[in-house]
């Protein structure tokens, strides 16, 4: 999938731009989970990136979509946020900076079974050993067939077998524009 094919779903407003943090990604806060520097996988507009931002975390938002991370660094300068967004392709990662959590709200299920492997690989550059990877994916869990493609925990077990360990998997759901869908929430940490 090319980096950039959700560029035309920014051109409005997207199901998954709900104008906030997904309640998820707040708990996971809430309950001190995420730590050190972070870095949102598939940022979007940026809310769950400005969230942690207003929340004193030092945070990099990326996204394969060039209007989503102007949206996003508006959004940033508008709130006064130190945050950075910047367009960068989720399954060739090669930033300088290590991060200690990596965010992923909605990225990973759009990944063929390929490229979940070169995304898996992407993420070991830019995650520091024993560092936490939150993976929000659409679950398989979720009735009928519209929308992304449902992950099931043994496909995220499986594709995290090698060099890293999953913590858990717990049901969640995304909140839409449309309502919600079900989700699993992940811990996975970098070995």
């Amino acid at each position: 999938m090319p980096a950039n094919s959700f560029e035309s779903s920014y051109l409005g407003t997207p199901p998954w731009d709900i104008g906030r943090p997904q309640p998820a990604i707040k708990r996971l806060a809430e309950t001190g989970q995420l730590t050190g520097t972070v870095l949102d996988v598939g940022c979007g507009t940026g809310e769950n990136a400005l969230y942690l931002a207003e929340r004193g975390f030092a945070v990099v938002g990326i996204d394969g979509a060039p209007t989503a991370v102007k949206k996003a660094r508006a959004k940033a300068k508008r709130r006064g946020l130190n945050a950075l967004f910047e367009v960068a392709d989720a399954l060739d990662l090669s930033m300088p900076q290590k991060f200690d959590t990596v965010l992923d709200s909605g990225l990973f299920h759009v990944f063929s079974d390929e490229e979940r492997d070169r995304f898996r690989d992407s993420l070991t550059r830019v995650v520091k050993p024993g560092g936490t990877y939150f993976l929000m994916c659409f679950s398989d869990q979720e009735p009928g067939d519209w929308g992304p493609r449902r992950v099931t925990q043994a496909e995220i077990r499986s594709v995290f077998s090698d060099g890293w360990r999953v913590n858990h998997i717990e049901p969640s759901a995304f909140d839409t524009n449309m309502g919600h869908a079900q989700a699993w929430l992940a811990s996975v940490s970098r070995l």
